[in-house]
């Protein structure tokens, strides 16, 4: 029986859009594993995740392993009008929450870490690693609408509902799209990791 992976060794990396480009397929498998997508998705994906990689405002942060092998990423870039992910929120808000929320806010298109590697505080680290980064007053994002330690990861660094059961064209779960304003909140940032509770 293997043992239990940590997150020792594990650094964070700041990846520029073509250096994301040239692991697009690594970083698409992982997408794949994370929301249990079927093989084939992975390669439309990567088509598009090839394109977002040239978009304004983009970012993007990599978890790697010591022996360079990619367990997480996360990227994203400016929300703007004529997207699709934009549109279809933008669509679905009121127009208070779309000016309040959508002016000027960064889009995390992406983020998913491997299941093995998960609830070692790995996504928290994306995430804020992220957030300091980028000079937006706001980032949105969507996540199955379901109890999930992704979820709760959210909530724990200030996320707040903007459209709850939400559907997705091509994809028949419900999910829930929040936004949380920049930067995090320093007490956030430093309480209890509620992604990094025990395996069981």
């Amino acid at each position: 029986m293997s043992a239990l992976p940590t997150a020792d060794n594990i650094a964070i990396e700041s990846w520029t859009g073509p250096q994301l480009a040239q692991r697009i397929n690594e970083a698409m498998a992982i997408y794949v594993v994370a929301m249990n997508y079927p093989t084939y998705a992975g390669a439309q994906r990567s088509v598009t995740a090839q394109g977002h990689t040239s978009y304004a405002g983009f970012a993007c942060r990599a978890a790697v392993r010591e022996d360079g092998r990619l367990i997480g990423f996360g990227y994203g870039y400016t929300s703007m009008a004529g997207q699709w992910w934009h549109d279809l929120v933008r669509r679905a808000v009121s127009k208070d929450i779309a000016a309040e929320w959508m002016r000027d806010a960064f889009e995390l298109s992406e983020m998913h870490v491997l299941p093995h590697y998960q609830g070692l505080g790995i996504g928290r680290r994306l995430l804020t690693s992220l957030g300091a980064a980028i000079s937006h007053s706001a980032i949105l994002l969507s996540t199955p609408d379901s109890d999930t330690r992704a979820f709760r990861l959210y909530r724990s660094l200030g996320f707040v509902d903007l459209v709850r059961n939400h559907r997705f064209p091509g994809d028949a779960r419900p999910f829930a799209v929040l936004g949380a304003r920049l930067p995090f909140d320093s007490a956030r940032l430093h309480a209890a990791r509620p992604d990094a509770e025990p395996r069981r």
